[in-house]
């Protein structure tokens, strides 16, 4: 979406600024560019973002990410994987995705978090049930063998999961702000329409989701 990359910036971006963290701090990799991945020796910590790309379409770099991601994971740098980030992480990982039955999930929406989630570093002390900014059409169908299962939604049953004790995946995207998620889903009214949702509905009831910004800043914290 150029316009929202114009005014907002991109995924980097709003991870960097949900996480308060300063930018010189972060190194931008778009593997999708042809960018490598640095030396593990070299990385504190991993956020993977948000693709309009697909897992199950196996793109070169993204098989490529996920063999590197698999290595991270084992080596216990900390991660976390955001809606594709997620998918990719479960994949990497042995876990499965695929696209949803009955369409996408857009809109700010709660999921429930699982008992897990009470001694979890990111999600401890948030309520039972949080709000959070959701845009997506495939979702983790198969967590990974010895994985933690930290969340669902109404429709979603694996909206977040660990592996280990610094490795995520969250199919919400924490760091989106209201008019990020208002561009999302504008963006998608004509899909959600032929979906049978209604676009009006799913706009009118975006709004802030201060427990996202815990959890990027909990992560920021973790790494630094």
């Amino acid at each position: 979406m150029p316009e929202l990359a114009q005014q907002r910036g991109d995924f980097d971006d709003w991870m960097v600024e949900a996480m308060g963290v300063c930018r010189n701090a972060v190194e931008t990799v778009d593997v999708t560019a042809g960018d490598r991945l640095p030396e593990f020796h070299q990385v504190s910590g991993v956020v993977i973002t948000g693709s309009h790309a697909m897992v199950t379409e196996h793109h070169p770099w993204s098989e490529y990410s996920a063999e590197w991601l698999q290595t991270a994971a084992q080596k216990q740098i900390p991660t976390l994987g955001i809606c594709y980030g997620h998918q990719l992480m479960a994949y990497a990982l042995g876990g499965s995705v695929a696209y949803m039955q009955g369409g996408r999930e857009v809109g700010t929406l709660p999921v429930t978090l699982q008992p897990a989630a009470k001694q979890d570093y990111l999600l401890q002390d948030l309520p039972d049930r949080i709000l959070v900014q959701l845009s997506h059409r495939q979702a983790v169908m198969e967590l990974p063998e010895d994985s933690v299962w930290l969340a669902c939604s109404d429709r979603v049953p694996f909206e977040a999961f660990r592996y280990g004790d610094r490795v995520w995946g969250m199919q919400f995207h924490p760091e989106f702000s209201v008019d990020v998620m208002q561009a999302y889903t504008d963006y998608a009214r004509l899909g959600l329409a032929g979906e049978g949702f209604c676009p009006d509905q799913i706009y009118n009831q975006i709004q802030e989701t201060p427990d996202g910004l815990k959890i990027m800043q909990r992560f920021a914290s973790l790494v630094l």
